[in-house]
């Protein structure tokens, strides 16, 4: 049994997907449905089974058949709101339950694949998976450094697969129900639709007005590094997980209006709530990644951008 934890949301729903198609008949969606957007993330997919995340909770302490059965967790579940200040739930929802996870994989040998994020580089320049360029600027990032910390402390010489992802700046299919959190080739595709302009941020932080440079990784390119680990249960690690190439909002923005045919850029000013809570430059270094063996390729904003949009319409 595959259980995919987030698996109503973004990442997770086409994680879901990505497991269906290369034949895996016993996928077990965990997720929180309060929210129920989501669920048309889901509603074409022949998963075996959906449980509420607290469900899910109980029955692996109560149910110990259902626990033995679980060959792999893929723990995408989380809150991503980066704006989101409310610590307590966010530790509860991002450390705790992961924590518990972590455990039960431990103590079965059972696979543990886990979302960890880019934000725990917050105001760092170098994105290597070191304690020393770990600076996060927001509670989100420190509930996602804290338990990498966590895992290296447990889990550092475990029997059994424990992989944290840190992913850099994912987008892709099944992500509307983010609202602001969505992507900004998301909110740029609407903005386009809308009214013919994109709206990027002025320049900030040394850089020209659009210029500030992400890691854009596709989720596709995302879903392809879950199965790698996954088809790997020898390697083991925290990595990065990105293209290793920093583009620029207006390389996304001109990405959308090359797909639309048509479209401008309208450049806003910058946000005063974001000075300091904000990352100008993101690039993954991949060189953990690739010495584990992991060789999957990366789409560049362009291509990924494209197959976005030729799925959505």
């Amino acid at each position: 049994m595959h259980i995919v934890t987030g698996g109503a949301g973004f990442i997770g729903s086409n994680l879901v997907c990505a497991l269906i198609e290369r034949g895996c008949d016993d996928v077990v969606v965990v997720d929180d449905l309060t929210d129920g957007r989501k669920y048309v993330n889901i509603s074409n997919l022949p998963i075996a089974d959906y449980l509420d995340k607290d469900e899910f909770l109980e029955r692996l302490s109560t149910d110990k058949r259902f626990a033995k059965n679980i060959s792999a967790i893929l723990h995408q579940g989380a809150c991503s709101d980066t704006s989101e200040w409310d610590g307590r739930f966010m530790m509860q929802n991002n450390y705790s339950y992961s924590r518990t996870l972590l455990h039960h994989c431990l103590e079965n040998k059972t696979q543990y694949i886990y979302a960890s994020s880019a934000a725990v580089y917050g105001g760092s320049s170098e994105f290597v998976e070191d304690p020393l360029f770990e600076k996060p600027l927001n509670v989100y990032g420190y509930s996602k450094i804290q338990f990498d910390r966590y895992v290296r402390r447990v889990a550092a010489n475990s029997q059994s697969q424990v992989v944290g992802l840190r992913y850099f700046n994912v987008y892709g299919p099944h992500e509307q129900h983010k609202g602001s959190m969505a992507s900004v080739a998301y909110h740029f595709n609407t903005q386009i639709g809308e009214d013919g302009a994109a709206r990027l941020f002025k320049g900030t932080d040394g850089y020209a007005d659009g210029e500030q440079l992400r890691d854009f990784v596709y989720v596709d390119d995302v879903c392809n590094v879950n199965l790698w680990f996954l088809d790997h249960p020898d390697a083991s690690g925290i990595f990065n997980t990105g293209t290793g190439q920093a583009q620029s909002f207006n390389d996304v923005a001109n990405a959308v209006i090359a797909w639309h045919g048509k479209g401008q850029i309208r450049y806003v000013p910058f946000p005063e709530h974001l000075e300091g809570a904000y990352q100008s430059f993101t690039r993954a270094d991949l060189t953990q990644l690739r010495l584990s063996g992991c060789d999957v390729e990366f789409r560049s904003v362009a291509d990924g951008v494209k197959d976005y949009l030729d799925q959505i319409g």
